[in-house]
């Protein structure tokens, strides 16, 4: 999706450990071209320099609305939009001592 979204390849992919993103990443990135091939980084810590830790919480919203609505049906569904507002500037953040996002930015 995010090929088609941006129009072109990334230039870096950032994962976490889960097996099944190699798979999905030889599939969907990777080319012999060395010099056209797409970056994966594979973070597991939390002290790595680059990792998708922060955006763990937003997929899992976005995987339980999906759940409750039995999918989604298009992808520019206003759901998502609602879905990141609510993560952005309502709902409190444990991490965040019960503020949102906004608040604390």
């Amino acid at each position: 999706m995010g090929k088609e979204i941006g129009g072109k390849r990334p230039t870096t992919l950032i994962t976490d450990g889960a097996a099944n993103f190699q798979n999905a990443y030889l599939n969907e990135f990777y080319t012999s071209e060395k010099l056209a091939r797409t970056r994966r980084i594979q973070e597991i810590q939390l002290a790595g320099c680059a990792h998708n830790n922060k955006m763990e919480p937003m997929n899992a919203e976005i995987r339980d609305r999906g759940k409750v609505t039995r999918t989604f049906k298009k992808m520019d569904t206003p759901i998502l939009t609602g879905v990141q507002i609510s993560h952005n500037y309502i709902r409190p953040h444990m991490a965040l001592d019960g503020k949102a996002p906004s608040e604390v930015a």
